[in-house]
């Protein structure tokens, strides 16, 4: 028999075992990219979030109004010295790469980006701790992966760089489902990148596993206890109104951003002056208007502000004064994400519709507007319902929470937070 095997049948037999040795070295190797992803998202959140804005925070109210300034002007430093003249670009840089091959992420950069994202976020600029943790862990399984190339013949080449991207927002968010859908939705307007499962599913889960190991696994938002969120039928029509709010709120936002990336091509002092000067007076009226600083931060505070009741034209005021605060952050060159002031810009939105439609379950609202608003502004409906369910242990919006995305999504045209995002039909 031996001398009848057609030698095509040997040949295909040792490459389907090579094929099969490397697939388990990929996914070994998306394993390492996850958990190494979670140590660096777990480091940066400490120093960036629990030590420098902790003490800004703590600190009198005058360094609350001046830090977002300064933390500009050390961004810009950072950049320039130890980035060697890197963009304050993070989330961003994933999507150039992923879409550009022959696009390098190199390690000065990287240091760069990253200390700067620390001087930016840790001084209260309001912008979220995502964007540079999808840097941070794309960053890094693009160079494994081009150290290693023999390990990825016949992988796609962006293999490491999603695995990466999965597992930063898995661990910044506790979240390994919404860290894989997202890393896989957010390249393309209405569809899924292809080929790169398995490996982002791997990190995001090692990236999950590492970050829980050295804090906890609480949720990133929490509900009283006796407490689940219920709908009733009337709130489908509610969702649909939220979607529709979020999406027009989504474009505005959208475009605001645009504009302050171009303000980044302006001379440094020019803008960071500029930036600085606003963002105190920012600070200025959100203490005159609610007593607390609002502007400053990521935004969980606004969150866990909006489970008081207040006027509708207060909750108007803040979405646009942390809109305006954001897009303000990344015109002066501050380094940070969007993901965050998206969720947050959707809570507001939720809880004024909330208030108007169904006053006696807010918080159900706040959900569906940070779906909508999330979905519509990053284009990623799938990873935004996800993501609200990952992080509040609620599944019973998830059913309003579609209706909701998905009249966001419909509403929302082709507009989109980033510029570097694609149509399918485009590749």
């Amino acid at each position: 028999m031996d001398g009848i095997r057609p030698v095509t049948l040997d040949l295909r037999s040792t490459e389907l075992g090579d094929l099969v040795r490397r697939s388990r070295e990929v996914v070994l190797l998306a394993a390492i990219t996850g958990a190494v992803t979670g140590v660096i998202v777990r480091l940066f959140e400490y120093v960036a979030a629990e030590v420098v804005l902790h003490w800004v925070l703590d600190a009198p109210l005058w360094v609350g109004a001046i830090a977002p300034g300064i933390g500009l002007v050390l961004s810009a430093i950072l950049l320039h010295i130890l980035g060697n003249g890197a963009s304050s670009a993070t989330s961003d840089e994933y999507l150039r790469a992923f879409h550009d091959p022959e696009y390098p992420l190199r390690w000065r950069a990287y240091l760069g980006r990253m200390s700067a994202a620390i001087a930016t976020l840790g001084s209260g600029g309001a912008m979220g701790l995502e964007g540079p943790s999808i840097y941070a862990g794309s960053a890094l399984g693009a160079m494994i992966q081009r150290r290693l190339p023999a390990s990825f013949r016949n992988f796609d080449h962006r293999t490491l760089l999603v695995a990466g991207a999965a597992a930063g927002v898995a661990a910044i968010f506790k979240a390994p489902a919404t860290g894989a859908i997202f890393a896989l939705e957010v390249p393309f307007r209405d569809q899924l990148a292809r080929r790169m499962l398995l490996p982002a599913l791997v990190a995001s889960a090692f990236g999950y596993l590492t970050f829980v190991a050295m804090t906890n696994t609480d949720p990133i938002f929490s509900f009283d206890s006796d407490r689940s969120v219920v709908f009733q039928f009337r709130d489908l029509a509610g969702a649909v109104l939220i979607g529709i709010f979020c999406a027009i709120g989504a474009r505005l936002f959208s475009r605001l951003i645009v504009y302050a990336k171009g303000f980044t091509l302006r001379p440094v002092v020019a803008r960071v002056s500029v930036a600085g000067a606003i963002l105190f007076v920012l600070f200025v009226v959100a203490r005159g208007l609610t007593g607390e600083s609002l502007s400053l931060g990521s935004g969980y505070e606004v969150i866990a502000w909006l489970g008081e009741e207040h006027a509708l034209w207060l909750l108007a005021a803040i979405f646009v004064l942390r809109m305006v605060a954001t897009a303000t952050t990344l015109a002066g060159g501050g380094v940070g994400g969007v993901f965050i002031p998206l969720v947050v810009g959707g809570a507001i939105v939720g809880r004024f519709i909330g208030d108007l439609v169904n006053p006696l379950d807010p918080t159900l609202y706040v959900l569906l507007g940070i779906a909508a608003f999330l979905g519509a502004g990053y284009r990623v409906p799938l990873a935004a319902v996800m993501f609200v369910a990952e992080t509040t242990g609620q599944p019973g919006f998830i059913v309003p929470a579609l209706f909701a995305a998905v009249s966001a999504e419909l509403v929302m045209g082709q507009a989109s937070i980033t510029t570097f995002q694609r149509d399918p039909d485009r590749i």
